[in-house]
């Protein structure tokens, strides 16, 4: 169970460190704050400051940290125009170059590439793939 969650159970520590770290210093400095102001620290106050600054703190960058590595890994995953690595190019001059040397065998090659390489159902797949032959310029 350690071995197989060790990334989630460091990340946990991790957060569980900080925000006790981020509590305990947070108080540290609310007591010598209300000394300078000569009253004496009180716990409500303090609860309300450092929630304010915790929730500021995990807006600004937990939040936003979680939305771009899981938003993005998840655009990647459904295959969002915008996730690819741009190998619409690539998968051109292949196809290509497999009508050229296959001839009347192409198609059937490439239809069982795609699907060994899951390029279908909703994966995703090269813009253009399919529309226009490239190498003789028809449908």
């Amino acid at each position: 169970m350690m071995k197989r969650y060790a990334y989630a159970w460091l990340t946990g520590l991790f957060f569980f460190v900080s925000i006790v770290g981020h509590w305990a210093f947070g108080w540290w400095a609310f007591v010598d704050e209300q000394q300078s102001l000569h009253q004496a620290p009180q716990l409500g106050p303090y609860l309300v400051e450092m929630g304010r600054d915790t929730f500021e703190n995990w807006q600004s960058e937990f939040l936003q940290l979680i939305w771009q590595v899981v938003g993005l890994a998840y655009f990647l995953y459904v295959g969002s125009p915008s996730s690819k690595e741009n190998d619409d190019r690539t998968e051109a001059k292949l196809d290509a170059l497999i009508r050229l040397q296959a001839g009347d065998r192409a198609e059937d090659i490439i239809a069982e590439i795609d699907r060994r390489y899951l390029r279908a159902s909703g994966h995703s797949k090269p813009h253009g793939h399919g529309s226009t032959d490239v190498v003789t310029g028809h449908e």
